[in-house]
């Protein structure tokens, strides 16, 4: 139904690249710039400035992003609204997940969301918080799943589950005198800490602040991109790194960790789905609304 042609424009716009756009839609390089030429004329105006190896998207191109962007929704929502007819539910469903969220939470929802919906084709990509709220921008996604506390007036954010991080330790060595730490005694113990843009070090920061410490404060052995490197680092290591409780729920069951608990410390977060203000996608909504209503999955298969 839609017009290939916009679709060609569409996805080189979000990519800047003829090339990439190329290989996306299974299309050769020549393909694409035929269609945007094509457009271009249809139009009468330029949608891309080519500065040496580079393009640039025009003055004229971002308008017609900005429209190509609701006719894309449009169009989503209106084979999901078919589907309904149909007594069915199909699309595709692109989501993106904070790093923590797409390891330990989401999957097991994710997974009934698939088995009850067969014909929607959803994707997952993982990063930090800050990379998710990009993908949205940059229209790669549809939907975020974030664990950050900033908020972005272009986003609007939808509570769906909560989780606890708290300090934790190797059980083969000893912190502190075993008694609940201060805050100077905090400060003795080597940490390892999620990288800057992480949604678990913004939380983190913020709840360190009421104990009077900031992060130059304390003794950081490394930041690190992912938990499971932390929790890899970990048991080789007399080091301590503040964790979300599910993602070390089997390591303490084992008892290859402990929680280190200290004084005037209780850091619950809460997980947010993000979208882009305005029209939202239909099958965002459903998977948002399937979420929320399955959220104690989450926390029972982490």
């Amino acid at each position: 139904m839609l017009d290939f042609r916009l679709k060609v424009f569409y996805t080189v716009a979000r990519r800047l690249s003829f090339t990439k756009a190329a290989e996306e839609l299974f299309i050769s390089q020549p393909a694409v710039t035929k269609h945007i030429h094509e457009l271009e004329q249809q139009l009468g105006m330029a949608m891309f400035e080519r500065i040496g190896n580079r393009i640039k998207i025009t003055r004229a191109g971002q308008i017609l992003l900005k429209h190509a962007d609701d006719i894309f929704t449009s169009y989503r929502n209106l084979e999901y609204e078919i589907n309904q007819l149909k007594h069915a539910q199909g699309g595709l469903l692109p989501l993106g997940a904070s790093t923590t969220i797409a390891q330990y939470f989401i999957p097991p929802v994710l997974a009934q969301f698939n088995l009850r919906y067969t014909d929607v084709t959803a994707s997952l990509m993982s990063g930090n918080t800050e990379q998710i709220e990009q993908a949205l921008f940059d229209k790669t996604i549809q939907l975020g799943l974030i664990e950050g506390r900033s908020k972005n007036p272009v986003l609007k954010y939808v509570e769906f589950a909560k989780d606890e991080i708290a300090l934790i330790g190797n059980v083969n060595y000893t912190y502190g005198d075993n008694m609940p730490l201060t805050a100077a005694t905090l400060k003795t113990i080597p940490l390892l800490m999620r990288e800057q843009g992480s949604g678990t070090l913004e939380v983190i920061t913020d709840e360190l602040k009421r104990l009077k410490l900031k992060l130059t404060d304390l003794q950081i052995a490394m930041y690190m991109g992912s938990t499971e490197s932390i929790k890899s680092y970990l048991h080789h290591a007399p080091c301590a790194a503040f964790l979300s409780l599910q993602a070390v729920k089997r390591e303490l069951e084992a008892g290859e960790f402990k929680i280190l608990p200290v004084k005037n410390f209780r850091l619950v977060r809460k997980f947010h789905f993000i979208h882009l203000q305005g029209q939202q996608d239909k099958l965002a909504q459903l998977f948002m609304r399937f979420a929320r209503q399955n959220a104690g999955t989450i926390t029972q298969n982490a």
